[in-house]
């Protein structure tokens, strides 16, 4: 075997520069993976209504971050959690950690981090809360119809 020149501590090749600097210039989606959506990317939801047509919409939006549920009734909002954490849906968690209200007036006064909201309640309150929501600057997806007479759509 050749004697191979002894490497001294002050000498660094290319290749392990490349090596140690290649960390900070990849970007974060590849490190994260395929798929992989940072939490800054992610739409901040609150859901009014989240029993019938409403928990569809919950699972729905379950890939962005649902940070507020509001619904008038304890047991249908009872029973979408336990719903999601049965179906081991993979957004069940955050549905638990998410804030619970009954008055979405209130809900939203008190959460500032909303960006949108979905409306899946009776129609006869689709417009109020929509036009509620889109006063503050929050987006509104709403279930039909948007509103219940031709005075609320004016």
């Amino acid at each position: 075997m050749k004697d191979q020149p002894q490497k001294s501590l002050n000498t660094i090749t290319p290749r392990e520069v490349l090596g140690a600097s290649a960390f900070t210039i990849v970007p974060r989606h590849v490190l994260g993976g395929p798929g992989y959506v940072p939490p800054s990317d992610k739409v901040n939801v609150a859901c009014v209504g989240v029993g019938g047509q409403g928990r569809n919409d919950v699972a729905g939006v379950g890939t962005e971050n649902i940070v507020a549920l509001c619904d008038v009734d304890d047991e249908q909002m009872a029973e979408t959690l336990k719903a999601a954490k049965k179906e081991n849906h993979p957004h069940a968690e955050m549905l638990e950690r998410a804030a619970k209200y009954r008055d979405f007036r209130k809900m939203l006064e008190t959460e500032k981090s909303i960006d949108a909201i979905t409306v899946s309640t009776p129609d006869h309150t689709h417009a109020i809360i929509a036009l509620t929501a889109i006063r503050l600057g929050k987006h509104a997806y709403v279930q039909k119809p948007l509103t219940y007479t031709v005075q609320e759509a004016r």
